[in-house]
């Protein structure tokens, strides 16, 4: 039978041989923390009915446990969140993937991007229109080629070579997402009959993860639909690297909102960048980027972030924003209105 006592002193024993021989002792071990977003917007009580908000909360709690499984037995950052993605591109009530929001033209275009900050490495697609998950495809770009963002149908013929299944457009598409369209046309017509386009944009569910692995490795991971009545070929700042997406070895954020400002800011590098070059703590920068760079421009939206040391963000200037955090402290949380509930 084995003796705690005895173990102890033989592991003393070993790292004083370590410094001895002047070699590294084994790294402690990080907090493992997994943070998600499911999109920012109109997210009031007065507008939710009870079971619908517990089917929004039961979602996120499924994409948060899957990715915190994946941590929680050892695996990387970058799998948690390909995890936690993949589980609201599989949910119609969330912008990605089947039930993804229609362009214009009433099909799904399909954005997506995965990070790894060490290295670091990205890849990602934009407007794909049948890849069942994007984030899927996303992380094959990063993984098995020399490219970081393809687009369209050489997205697509990229994923047929490397053995992805397609699935027609009808799958993405719920009566849900019509009826929004619909919608959006006939109020944009309204509003302004020679742009038929929308002056504020809608279905603002974009879903995201970031996470902190046992290694200390972190990674970022975001997909979307775009937003309702879009433009043909829009592309929004989910899979730009940088705009919607940035994971480095100290910092990872995903953004959810209007995509165009997130752009035009470089939003995720923006905070990660202020955190390194002004020394700025994590919840500090998000601070500044959302209620102050963002919100200047007129831009709508809210970011999750995480540090290496697994402090983490949840901020957003819009009226609510699905969001998610479960870490290795025991802490499991998801909300929905600024109240923090």
């Amino acid at each position: 039978m084995s003796r705690p006592h005895t173990r102890s002193l033989v592991s003393l024993a070993l790292a004083a041989a370590a410094l001895l021989a002047g070699a590294p002792l084994p790294a402690a071990e990080h907090p493992i923390v997994i943070v998600i977003h499911g999109g920012a917007g109109v997210i009031e009580r007065a507008h939710m009915t009870a079971e619908r908000e517990a089917s929004y909360r039961a979602g996120l709690g499924a994409a948060l446990d899957a990715g915190f499984a994946v941590l929680e037995r050892g695996g990387s950052s970058l799998d948690a969140v390909a995890a936690a993605v993949r589980t609201r591109e599989d949910d119609p009530q969330f912008n990605a993937g089947r039930g993804a929001v229609l362009n214009h033209d009433g099909i799904c275009e399909l954005d997506a991007a995965i990070m790894d900050g060490t290295g670091p490495r990205a890849g990602a697609v934009a407007g794909v229109h049948h890849v069942k998950n994007p984030i899927e495809l996303a992380r094959l770009v990063m993984d098995k080629s020399p490219h970081v963002l393809l687009a369209g149908q050489g997205a697509e013929e990229f994923a047929l070579s490397q053995g992805v299944t397609l699935v027609p457009e009808s799958y993405f598409i719920t009566p849900e997402r019509v009826r929004e369209l619909e919608e959006a046309k006939r109020t944009a017509a309204e509003s302004a009959p020679t742009t038929p386009l929308p002056l504020r944009p809608r279905g603002m569910g974009t879903v995201g993860a970031v996470a902190l692995d046992a290694q200390g490795h972190l990674a970022a991971a975001t997909s979307t639909g775009g937003i309702t009545n879009k433009l043909y070929g829009r592309i929004g700042d989910t899979p730009v690297i940088g705009a919607g997406t940035y994971a480095s070895e100290s910092c990872a954020v995903s953004g959810t909102g209007q995509g165009e400002f997130f752009m035009r800011q470089v939003v995720a590098y923006d905070i990660c960048a202020m955190m390194q070059y002004q020394h700025l703590p994590l919840a500090r920068a998000v601070d500044l980027m959302i209620h102050d760079k963002l919100r200047r421009t007129g831009g709508e939206g809210g970011v999750i972030a995480l540090d290496r040391d697994g402090n983490f963000a949840m901020d957003f200037n819009s009226a609510g924003m699905h969001r998610g955090v479960r870490n290795s402290a025991g802490r499991r949380e998801i909300a929905m209105y600024r109240d923090a509930n």
